[in-house]
Formats: structure tokens, C-alpha cells, sequence
């Protein structure tokens, strides 16, 4: 059975390590908008085409008193090398054991080439500065994901 968070829904607080190994909650945030958003794998195309657009986006979002989370289940080097290469100025979240995507509904069972596995589905929520949902969108596309979690800043 999967949660399904929805628009007016209490974020999920959680505890989770740093791409500089740091430790941070969701609750740390409290004051601020946060998009946390989530990808399947560090410097893949689909991934770096998301992290590349909220990349591209940060000012705008910062103007709007937010910051970005990105979460995967990639280790803390896997994280500190796509966040070099890419020039990253966002945190990334390490989520290993997938307690946090699992928290949002996200870690779902996939298909490729036919083969069953288990995964992140590329999503985002944007919350307020109270810790509520105010735009989720899950199974979509990282311009997309982009696009619709900067114009819920308003």
C-alpha cells in the first residue's frame, strides 16, 4: 500500500545525511519553501536534466525564500561528484535505504525492458514555510518537474 500525499497534506518530517555528510530535517526548514524533489539516479539523462533546470532556476527560487532538496538513493560520493560536475548549488539528500521516498510515496515498483525492480519515481513537492504541501506532481518529467514546482512559488 503506498501513500499518496496530496495538496494540503503535512509534509513528512525526516532526518537524512548531506551530500557533505552532514545531518539535516525537514523541519530545519521551517520559515522557508522547500522543493524537495526526487530522482532515481545520480548523472543519469533524465536526472541531470532536472537537477540542471532547478540548477538553472535557483535564483528565482531563492528570490521567492526557497531552497531545493534533491533526494536519490545514490551514497554521499555518488552525490558530491554529480554535485561538482554540474555545479550544483542545492543540497542532495542521501536516501539509501529509501525511508524517505517510501514517506512520499515514491518508491514504487518499475519496468524496463520488462524487468520488475524497485525505484524512485521522478517527482516533486513544494512546502510552505508551515511544512504543508502546496504542489505535488509525481511521475513527471524533469523539465516539467521544474517548471510546474518554480510556478507554485507563485
Amino acid at each position: 500500500m503506498t501513500v499518496r500525499l496530496n495538496v494540503g497534506d503535512q509534509a513528512p518530517d525526516f532526518t537524512a545525511t548531506t551530500d557533505t555528510g552532514s545531518t539535516i530535517r525537514l523541519s530545519d526548514f521551517r520559515g522557508k519553501r522547500v522543493i524537495l524533489y526526487f530522482y532515481p539516479k545520480d548523472d543519469t539523462s533524465g536526472c541531470t536534466t532536472q537537477a540542471c533546470g532547478f540548477r538553472d532556476a535557483y535564483p528565482q527560487i531563492e528570490e521567492k525564500n526557497a531552497v531545493v532538496l534533491g533526494v536519490s538513493p545514490d551514497g554521499v560520493k555518488s552525490h558530491q561528484k554529480f554535485k561538482t560536475k554540474h555545479n550544483l548549488p542545492f543540497t542532495l539528500l542521501v536516501d539509501e535505504d529509501h525511508t524517505i521516498a517510501e514517506a512520499y510515496g515514491v518508491w514504487a515498483e518499475k519496468s524496463m525492458y520488462g524487468k520488475k525492480y524497485w525505484g524512485i519515481e521522478r517527482s516533486h513537492f513544494v512546502i510552505d514555510e508551515h511544512g504543508v504541501i502546496v504542489e505535488a506532481a509525481v511521475k513527471v518529467k524533469p523539465e516539467e518537474s521544474v517548471k510546474r514546482a518554480v510556478a507554485a512559488l507563485g
